[in-house]
């Protein structure tokens, strides 16, 4: 046997003591990413809804000022993106009062919820959060207006 075909015989694959090894250096390093990453998600979806209840406060306002009043808890949210019966269309801003044509939903595809006259405020807005059901903590907590 020459040198080169010695060099193939040692060359010739990985051992399931090499192969083992990878798989667990694999198996560490992806749950110090999942445990390092996976809260930040829930993290940033709370902060989205946050940001997402301002920006409706911020149209009721709106909505206020060039109709008269907020909309009824019947007509809810949907005031924001379509103009409700018996407003007249020229207190009604062209295109309605959100960027969006279509009521957004919250980060966990829940509706938002909109309760006037509010608890809180004068109107409340709240996201159920994660589980989408009243109370919880930490991003299964409710998230609303007054906070």
């Amino acid at each position: 046997m020459n040198s080169v075909q010695k060099r193939r015989q040692r060359q010739r694959g990985l051992t399931l003591v090499e192969l083992l090894v990878v798989i667990v250096i694999i198996g560490v390093l992806s749950t110090i990413v999942a445990v390092n990453v996976l809260p930040a998600g829930d993290t940033a979806r709370v902060q989205a809804a946050r940001t997402q209840i301002d920006i409706f406060s911020t149209a009721l306002q709106q909505y206020k000022l060039e109709v008269g009043q907020y909309p009824s808890e019947e007509q809810g949210l949907d005031a924001l993106v379509q103009a409700p019966n018996g407003i007249r269309a020229e207190r009604y801003r062209p295109g309605g009062y959100l960027d969006k044509p279509t009521l957004p939903v919250d980060p966990w595809d829940n509706p938002y919820i909109y309760e006037y006259p509010g608890e809180f405020g004068q109107f409340d807005i709240i996201s159920l959060g994660r589980d989408g059901k009243p109370g919880g903590e930490g991003p299964d907590a409710d998230i609303g207006s007054w906070q």
